[in-house]
């Protein structure tokens, strides 16, 4: 039974609208010419997360070079773009390659993080066995930035009013109601992955690398990020909404895709992460600097 305060709190209540927020998917309308803030949020994850890495291969025992982590800047946003499209089509809407030529079409959105971490891999990969790197400490050091780009990524699916989460009856002040997902409140789910997957994950891994010595224990910053995103992941899709056309799928299975697909990367990150831990750090020799 309600208490008569709470009861009365709760007819009361009245939930967020996001129309009210005044939010806008576009950015800078110049008429002939827009660009939206999920365009901008994909610039600002890149470029912040290069002007990282250059300060990051500056300490003692760095990986790579600048050279490197030049090209690393080109294929990596190249595997985001493209494994990111190609991942959405693959693991949310299969119908896009009936049509090959609506998977061109960015501007109408539908990325997918694990088709871009794929992608991105791949382009580490592809660097790290050009210029003869060790792919694993090389790992360590970009998943520090990554964590830049889904902060900036799940604030513009919020601002754009998408991917909302699931209805609620909770009274909490930012439940909200959303466009296009009816007359309930919902959570808004982007707003905890930004929190959890960008906020936590990030700081957890800044204060790893420049306060302890984890970047001298290859795999350690890897598996920390891989499974902390994958558990950031998982818990917040008890409260985000499931595609449209992967509702039946997360109801035959008991999990939304987002969560099977974070499975393996649980996996993956605790093995690395372990690793880490378990086996020596790598030798640094540290130079001294001049009186």
């Amino acid at each position: 039974m309600l208490s008569l305060s709470a009861a009365a709190a709760l007819a009361t209540y009245q939930p967020l609208h996001w129309q009210d927020l005044g939010l806008s998917p576009i950015a800078i309308d110049l008429g002939f010419f827009t660009i939206k803030w999920y365009s901008l949020a994909y610039l600002a994850g890149i470029m912040l997360g290069y002007w990282h890495l250059s300060r990051m291969i500056k300490q003692p025992g760095a990986p790579i070079a600048q050279r490197h982590a030049d090209d690393l800047f080109f294929y990596a946003t190249l595997g985001i773009i493209l494994g990111g499209r190609l991942g959405y089509a693959a693991f949310y809407a299969p119908e896009l390659f009936a049509n090959p030529a609506n998977l061109l079409k960015l501007w109408e959105g539908g990325m997918s993080f694990h088709g871009g971490l794929i992608g991105t891999v791949l382009a580490i990969a592809w660097v790290s066995w050009r210029a003869r790197l060790n792919f694993v400490r090389v790992c360590d050091y970009i998943s520090v930035c990554v964590p830049f780009g889904l902060f900036f990524g799940r604030c513009a699916n919020f601002v754009n009013g998408e991917l909302w989460g699931r209805v609620t009856d909770s009274t909490m002040p930012w439940i909200m109601i959303f466009p296009g997902g009816g007359p309930a409140p919902r959570h808004p789910s982007q707003l905890y992955e930004a929190l959890l997957e960008g906020l936590v994950v990030g700081a957890i891994l800044l204060v790893l690398f420049w306060k302890t010595k984890a970047r001298w224990r290859p795999g350690l910053l890897v598996g920390t990020f891989t499974f902390g995103y994958a558990l950031s992941r998982f818990t917040v899709e008890y409260f985000r909404e499931p595609d449209a056309q992967l509702l039946d799928f997360a109801q035959r299975t008991g999990l939304s895709m987002g969560q099977w697909l974070t499975l393996p990367m649980m996996a993956v990150g605790l093995f690395f992460l372990v690793r880490g831990l378990m086996r020596p750090p790598v030798s640094v020799t540290v130079k001294a600097m001049p009186a």
